[in-house]
């Protein structure tokens, strides 16, 4: 059983409407190269305080929509991107707008955000090495630069005449230099659909590598890697091997004791690794709710596939919830067919409560990406889902009887603009709260927004922040507002 350190209301009944048509059509499609992938980027590019939504498209163009606001979208122009599996958003070039990393089957595009979300490719201009390879997976950090490093998933080495089937190719980290990036080779690879870099359980920076190893590779596993020390971690650093179908990395802190715990999605078992005093990682048990092995509408018993992955507080009642995307890769007769998303409530002892169908949200197409984001502006997160060979969907959450919310918006001067890698500690009169601001994790796709909070009954709460230089500042933050604070 695991205690958390919050309390709240009795949960609201939580609700979902669909307003997919706010988007209109657009598909993820395309053959084995796009069996994978699917993800959408959620950002603010034009600065008018509404998350804009940029989805892959496979061997179908990428999409921007403009949020206008009220669950009103309008697609705007974007650079001819076609063979895109997912991007992240992140601030490359330290000017204050939002860029995009995408990623492709073939040479990656850096874009250059500019006014009104417009985009134009800045991967020339950016001297960042490209490569026909097959990018799956995408994290950035901040190191003494006033430029990200970097590092990229690679997939199956297309090149190879024996592939398939174990043949994953290596990965690589970009560093800034001078005149652009360098390029490292990180090896070996295991084919990796997730990559996250962000404080560990440690206490250290590390890059976490998701690996698809089971079909491509034998003996392949999980991968830690220290970004300082520049090595993967291994059984002398209490580093035990895991191996699993890993497709994507979800991460926050459940216990309140400071430490992210990791879910990790898959086929079959989706794995939460609980975060010890010691540095390690234990698996959570069967009773925490989150395995989710198999769909839950009872019509196909098959192991379910896991594809992203997301905390966020749906009824801000401050309990972290659980959001899966959940999809067969293609036709595999192994695995369930009909395998509905899941939302996982986090109850007041710590597990997790399937509540999908009775939300709305139990579609049962090949879901991919997704994102929990505040689209409206009334402090309810909301949620985007991107599906292979089926429309993108939309839907808004109207629950009532939420708790009450807060946004956190962080900036700073120098490179790193949007602060990543600053750690927030909230504490309301029931307890404490951490999140850490990185760019990274899930599946092909992930955020740049204010941290959103969920405060249950309290309409304030105290915020200490650990800015990347070290640095701390304490904040009194109201309720239902989103506050910006500036670091210089």
């Amino acid at each position: 059983m695991f205690l958390t350190l919050l309390a709240a209301p009795a949960t609201a009944q939580v609700t979902f409407t669909d307003m997919s048509a706010a988007l209109g059509d657009h598909v993820y499609d395309g053959g084995w190269e796009h069996f994978v992938g699917g993800g959408v980027a959620v950002m603010d590019c034009n600065d008018d305080a509404r998350p804009d939504i940029f989805a892959a498209g496979g061997t179908n163009p990428a999409a921007l929509w403009i949020n206008s606001g009220d669950f009103n979208f309008q697609p705007a122009a974007l650079p001819d991107l076609i063979g895109v599996t997912g991007a992240y958003p992140l601030d490359i070039d330290g000017d204050g707008r939002l860029d995009l990393y995408v990623m492709r089957v073939g040479p990656d595009v850096a874009l250059r955000g500019g006014p009104d979300c417009s985009f134009t490719d800045a991967t020339a201009d950016w001297g960042i090495p490209q490569t026909d390879q097959w990018t799956t997976a995408f994290t950035a950090w901040w190191q003494d630069e006033t430029r990200p490093v970097m590092a990229l998933g690679h997939y199956v080495d297309r090149s190879n005449p024996d592939g398939p089937f174990e043949a994953c190719d290596t990965n690589t980290i970009l560093r800034p230099t001078d005149s652009g990036y360098t390029a490292q080779v990180l090896t070996p690879g295991f084919c990796p659909l997730s990559m996250l870099a962000g404080t560990d359980a440690r206490g250290r920076s590390t890059l976490r590598i998701s690996n698809d190893r089971h079909y491509y590779v034998r003996a392949g596993h999980e991968q830690m890697w220290d970004i300082q020390d520049r090595r993967f971690l291994g059984a002398a650093d209490g580093w035990a091997d895991v191996s699993l179908w890993g497709m994507g990395i979800a991460s926050q802190d459940l216990t309140g004791d400071g430490r992210d715990e990791v879910l990790l999605t898959s086929m079959g078992d989706q794995l939460m690794q609980m975060a010890q005093p010691d540095g390690t990682y234990t698996p959570a048990p069967y009773s925490i709710g989150t395995y989710a092995q198999r769909p839950y509408l009872g019509d196909d018993g098959r192991p379910s596939t896991g594809w992203h992955a997301e905390f966020g507080d749906v009824d801000n009642d401050g309990r972290a919830d659980l959001f899966i995307a959940k999809g067969n890769v293609d036709q595999m007769p192994t695995n369930a067919m009909a395998d509905p998303n899941n939302l996982l409530m986090q109850q007041p002892d710590g597990t997790f409560e399937e509540v999908a169908l009775l939300a709305g949200l139990a579609e049962t197409h090949r879901a991919r990406g997704a994102a929990l984001a505040d689209f409206d502006g009334d402090g309810r997160l909301d949620l985007a889902v991107v599906n292979r060979r089926a429309n993108i969907l939309l839907y808004r959450n109207d629950t009532l009887g939420t708790g009450h919310w807060l946004g956190l918006s962080l900036t700073q001067s120098g490179g790193n603009t949007q602060a990543i890698g600053a750690r927030v500690a909230l504490t309301t009169p029931t307890g404490l709260q951490t999140r850490e601001l990185r760019v990274g994790g899930g599946h092909a796709g992930g955020q740049s927004l204010p941290l959103h909070f969920g405060l249950g009954d309290a309409t304030q709460a105290e915020a200490v922040i650990t800015w990347p230089d070290g640095t701390t500042t304490r904040q009194t933050l109201a309720a239902d507002q989103v506050t910006t604070l500036f670091h210089p």
